[in-house]
């Protein structure tokens, strides 16, 4: 069994809950060990105080799970079976608290599950599981820095494909293709390449515009490696562009240092939020700033924390999180800048290496 199971068992007798049940399949990956996308079929990882835990997964998945699950107490359903009332043997009569993740519930699976279960009462164990993958360990921080070394190798790589007539999508398209070559599972998130004033779209969507000189273009992407997140953002210029996007890109990058510099354990993440925002204010661009400075990332490619400037949670070792300031002006264009931090015992370590200086393409 693993030490988190223990450590989930050991909050749960704190709490006096008699039961868990974890069916978020990253949760269950993050407990067991055993990662799987079950779609629509039922997933879930079964505490009950003093029995040995039960990991239920589809037929399908058995001899994966073995292989891969250090819960070696496997329970399978086939398309046919009804799982919930495989709970309800399972569950073997009343329960007093039973503590699921309500933010994975949907209102039909509460349903089914409060009908096949006699629980007097639920508790939200989302709180739980994420204060534990809050903090992570030498492990998970060392497939973090693999998949970034795989995004960085693929825009890299895919810098090459860059040239005036070339389509945003077209570009997509050939860093798909490169994280698929070069060993990720593939994108952690819609890749994102938006060229000349389509840059000033925070979220904005590739489509078929050509690249053109003069235009400043916008790179937002990151792959899953070993099932972790990276996530990353560089801005670069296609030829020589204008003063005025010099200068904007001059002030996000002096907001990505000054955010970075911020960051130690115990600061408010408000004031890495204001470290960042203050640089761009004094720049005059404070009103085109539109979002937070950040987010976690792991497992998922968004996680706790959030980094912005009403967040007064604290800066904990093991977190890791995105500083990714930005400056969107409509007609003109935009420039974001986006690194991947580790908190560390004293400080901060930068996950990210890839230049943040103005680099000119020659389109």
């Amino acid at each position: 069994m693993s030490s988190r199971i223990e450590q989930l068992e050991q909050s749960m007798n704190e709490k006096g809950w008699d039961s868990l049940l974890v069916t978020d399949p990253k949760h269950v990956y993050y407990l067991t060990g055993f990662a799987s996308d079950p779609h629509e079929r039922f997933l879930g990882l079964l505490l009950v105080r003093g029995e040995e835990p039960t990991l239920i997964v589809p037929a399908l998945d058995a001899e994966a799970a073995n292989a891969a699950s250090t819960v070696k107490n496997i329970v399978t359903h086939s398309d046919t079976d009804n799982p919930y009332a495989l709970l309800q043997r399972l569950f073997k009569g009343s329960i007093g608290t039973l503590g699921i993740e309500k933010e994975q519930q949907t209102v039909a699976r509460y349903e089914e599950l409060s009908a096949a279960v006699s629980a007097k009462q639920y508790a939200d164990i989302g709180p739980l599981l994420r204060s534990m993958r809050v903090n992570k360990s030498p492990e998970e921080i060392k497939r973090m820095k693999h998949a970034m070394e795989l995004i960085e190798e693929v825009l890299r790589q895919g810098l090459k494909s860059v040239k005036t007539g070339v389509t945003e999508i077209e570009i997509v398209a050939e860093l798909e293709y490169l994280m698929k070559k070069l060993g990720a599972q593939g994108p952690s998130f819609e890749t994102m390449v938006l060229s000349g004033p389509k840059t000033a779209l925070p979220h904005g969507t590739p489509g078929d515009r050509k690249i053109q000189h003069g235009d400043l273009l916008m790179f937002d992407m990151g792959v899953y490696a070993d099932g972790y997140a990276s996530d990353i953002t560089r801005t670069f210029a296609v030829g020589d562009i204008s003063p005025e996007l010099k200068k904007i890109y001059n002030a996000v990058l002096e907001a990505n240092l000054q955010g970075i510099q911020a960051i130690k354990p115990g600061v408010t993440l408000a004031s890495v939020d204001k470290a960042a925002r203050d640089a761009i204010e004094n720049a005059g661009y404070g009103p085109y700033f539109l979002h937070r400075l950040g987010h976690g990332l792991g497992m998922d490619v968004h996680e706790y924390p959030s980094v912005h400037g009403n967040n007064a949670d604290l800066v904990q070792p093991g977190m890791v999180f995105t500083v990714e300031p930005g400056v969107y002006v409509a007609g003109l264009g935009g420039v974001r800048i986006e690194d991947d931090i580790f908190v560390t015992d004293n400080g901060v370590e930068v996950l990210t290496s890839y230049p943040k200086e103005l680099t000119i393409l020659e389109g």
